[in-house]
């Protein structure tokens, strides 16, 4: 594992580990390419709320965004999910470990 590859993996899980990423990235990946708007509906949750999960999902590298024009001239931000495979075994879990970044020191109160 590289340096970062543990960290990557922490980022990840975190990011899964919440029911609403969860079936957002089940139904990117059941449907494909879908503008947000679209995606808040079928998921019935409010727009704020889902950017708020795709953006911790995106940064995690689960899914990505595009911006394009529909046929009407409205600005879309589409989304679909990225290809990953996270493999949990508990040699993969001491490598992660291994290559983690030192935890930050909280100052002495």
């Amino acid at each position: 594992m590289t340096s970062a590859e543990g960290d990557r993996l922490l980022e990840m899980l975190a990011a899964l580990a919440n029911p609403h990423r969860l079936r957002i990235v089940a139904a990117l990946h059941a449907r494909g390419r879908v503008y947000v708007s679209q995606l808040a509906r079928e998921l019935g949750i409010s727009r704020p709320l889902l950017h708020l999960h795709l953006r911790k999902l995106e940064d995690a590298g689960l899914v990505r965004s595009e911006h394009a024009l529909s046929p009407d001239g409205k600005a879309l931000n589409y989304f679909e999910a990225a290809p990953f495979h996270i493999a949990l075994t508990p040699a993969a879990i001491a490598g992660a470990v291994r290559s983690l970044s030192a935890p930050e020191k909280k100052p002495d109160p």
